[in-house]
């Protein structure tokens, strides 16, 4: 097929969710969104069936672009800590090309996320709020890679993720979890001088803080339109 024909079907595989979605080669979606809960536990071949079985409803594509939360190198993970420790040293792009019978790029979800929400122009960090904290930061459209700011010390002796995470809003509650949103956001600008910071995942919803004007929430949908960038030189 030609290169300006190929669509590829983008896969985010969360903590709590897996979703997938075919693009057309400008990044504009072609089917509906599907979503599967994420299996427990979530090891890598009940992972990689739920994807087998999204894909049922997506229609033909040429290649594949996948998010995956935590360090990837060359296609295979390095770290998992919002899933299992099965996915430690796991060829994700290589055992999921064997199972779709296409080519396949695997990036972190927030990278992934900030490819499809960056402009390009100038220091842009994005965070994602989900189950875990995900993080991903660009200068002038660059990617810095395996960034992990979530496992990095914030508050309290705490990490982003130990105090923005799921687990801590179920803990907190919307208020107090808002408030720690805030001083994150103050804090993640003096360390990075952003000139953008993007907000994204399944919790940024739950967001009802002031945000300055240089802080714009994404939606959701926004980790699978990135999915094209991944074929681009």
């Amino acid at each position: 097929m030609e290169e300006n024909n190929l669509r590829t079907l983008s896969v985010d595989i969360g903590g709590s969710g897996i979703k997938v979605i075919v693009l057309d080669t400008k990044g504009n979606p072609i089917t509906e969104r599907e979503r599967l809960e994420t299996p427990k536990p979530p090891k890598p071949k009940p992972v990689l069936d739920v994807i087998t079985q999204l894909t049922a409803s997506q229609g033909d594509y040429e290649r594949v672009s996948v998010g995956f939360p935590g360090v990837v190198r060359q296609g295979t993970v390095e770290t998992a800590v919002n899933l299992h420790p099965d996915w430690i040293g796991f060829d994700l792009a290589t055992a999921l090309s064997k199972n779709l019978k296409r080519p396949v790029r695997v990036v972190n979800d927030a990278d992934m996320q900030g490819l499809g929400a960056i402009t390009g122009k100038g220091v842009e960090l994005v965070i994602t709020l989900g189950t875990g904290f995900g993080s991903a930061l660009f200068v002038d459209g660059k990617l810095l890679p395996n960034l992990e700011m979530g496992h990095h010390r914030f508050r309290k002796g705490e990490s982003y993720e130990e105090q923005l995470g799921r687990v801590a809003l179920e803990q907190v509650g919307h208020n107090k979890w808002n408030k720690r949103l805030g001083k994150a956001i103050a804090s993640l600008y003096h360390l990075f001088n952003y000139d953008y910071l993007y907000i994204g995942g399944g919790e940024a919803k739950k967001i009802n803080v002031d945000l300055p004007p240089n802080v714009k929430i994404i939606p959701n949908i926004t980790g699978l339109l990135g999915g094209i960038n991944l074929w681009r030189e």
